[in-house]
């Protein structure tokens, strides 16, 4: 049965520059199918050694959609594994997942169980405030285990539901912008999100 180290040399030998990020995508694709996939996963999580697994717990974090567990993070690649997995609807809060956004870095997702709504939008991004003044919806697709999708940098989505056991495996690649934006089509409201891990030069001159 292959494992995470066999797709991290795949990635690790294929070109995953930013014109190229859809290459993660057919990597992933060609090394398991969706059964094979859960069942790496599987068996990932259950052969961890117990420092393994507490260093899994600490670079994970909970969302306001999802749990984000990072299986894999290492500093040499240029890339890293995670698996996603949504909280039942009634427990979602407000917030990024469900808003209009694009992320930081590019990633390629496979959906492992359940499924959930995925739209795309165009927006508009105002010169001056750097924030997102409208969007526009360009596509929307009902995805189920199995299905599989590319997501760069300069994209914007979102995932306005979510069936409950949904889960996805990721393939993130590392940032390649300081900040995310996301933008409330209900109330016309933007924000750009900076992650706290940049803000320690700011924090030090505020004190």
């Amino acid at each position: 049965m292959p494992d995470l180290s066999d797709l991290a040399a795949r990635m690790r030998a294929a070109d995953l520059g930013h014109q190229r990020w859809a290459a993660a995508h057919e990597q992933v694709l060609s090394w398991a199918d969706g059964p094979g996939l859960r069942s790496v996963l599987r068996s990932h999580l259950l052969g961890m050694a117990p420092a393994n697994a507490a260093a899994l717990i600490a670079r994970s974090r909970e969302t306001t959609t999802h749990f984000a567990w990072c299986l894999r993070d290492r500093t040499a690649e240029p890339f890293s594994f995670w698996l996603h997995e949504y909280k039942p609807q009634q427990d979602w809060r407000a917030g990024y997942a469900d808003s209009v956004h694009n992320h930081r870095y590019h990633f390629c997702t496979v959906i492992l169980s359940g499924g959930y709504r995925h739209e795309r939008f165009r927006a508009t991004v105002d010169e001056h405030t750097g924030l997102i003044t409208g969007a526009e919806l360009t596509s929307r697709a009902d995805c189920l285990p199995g299905e599989s999708g590319v997501l760069t940098a300069e994209q914007f989505h979102r995932i306005p539901t979510a069936l409950d056991t949904t889960m996805t495996f990721l393939v993130k690649s590392r940032p390649v912008r300081a900040w995310s934006l996301s933008y409330d089509p209900a109330t016309g409201i933007g924000h750009r999100h900076t992650p706290v891990e940049s803000r320690l030069a700011e924090l030090t001159s505020l004190l």
